[in-house]
């Protein structure tokens, strides 16, 4: 399930004949010149509707933190996304807080707990998936990391998420600890492939923000060569990107 950050990437992984896309809020950001975590609820929304409008695809959304921090108003929020089409979303239990980066525990629960009833309340069949935050902010606890996500499993989360997982072993523990619901799994470097994964338990593969980096690293080479040397050594074997816009 790789992750466009624009229409024109949603058309191509489609072309490329996946299954099913889910959205990045760090490529989402960068395409509006803001750093990750600076998109706010409306901007997202409207990221949402456009790729979720643009392709015929399952579309996960990155909903981040909800936009909120108690469970009423995030229940509100996701009622908000799940209006734009999208076929599932995920929810994190980050606060923002640099101090304290997860909500507290009961908090983080109750929060999926009311996102699944908004889901609920809409009559759609929408995913939920729930994220826990520990491996992205500096708190890489695989015990908290499973207790959280089997409480999340028990509020009523259709899918497990534990982003920035480097450990096979540790992926392998999360699979077995909250089966038989299905994990997703964040691929932000060559540690496994595709069928390593699968063995493990695997349900579910998403990218994040990598392929927007690789295409911002095509970018940043050629016009930091461009700007600083007055070369144009970048523009050679370029892909024809006209033919790789087909139909979606």
């Amino acid at each position: 399930m790789p992750n466009p950050w624009d229409v024109g990437s949603a058309h191509v992984l489609a072309a490329l004949g996946f299954k099913a896309l889910a959205t990045t809020s760090a490529g989402c950001a960068w395409t509006l010149g803001l750093p990750d975590n600076d998109i706010d609820l409306d901007q997202t929304l409207t990221h949402l509707r456009l790729l979720a409008d643009s392709v015929d695809l399952p579309l996960n959304a990155d909903f981040q933190n909800g936009y909120a921090a108690q469970p009423e108003p995030l229940a509100e929020n996701v009622k908000k996304a799940v209006q734009t089409g999208i076929a599932g979303l995920s929810v994190e239990d980050y606060s923002g807080d640099p101090a304290e980066p997860l909500f507290e525990f009961e908090l983080a629960v109750d929060r999926i707990r009311a996102a699944k009833a908004a889901i609920d309340d809409t009559g759609t069949e929408v995913v939920l998936t729930a994220r826990t935050e520990g491996f992205v902010w500096d708190r890489p606890d695989i015990d908290e990391a499973i207790r959280r996500l089997t409480a999340f499993a028990e509020a009523g989360a259709d899918c497990l998420y534990a982003p920035r997982l480097s450990s096979l072993d540790h992926v392998s523990a999360i699979v077995e600890a909250v089966a038989p619901k299905p994990v997703n799994l964040l691929i932000n470097r060559p540690f496994t492939t595709v069928a390593e994964a699968a063995e493990l338990g695997v349900r579910r593969i998403s990218v994040g923000g990598m392929l927007a980096k690789t295409a911002w690293r095509g970018f940043l080479n050629a016009a930091e060569e461009i700007a600083g040397q007055g070369t144009f050594s970048q523009f050679v074997d370029l892909p024809d990107v006209d033919s790789r816009l087909g139909s979606s």
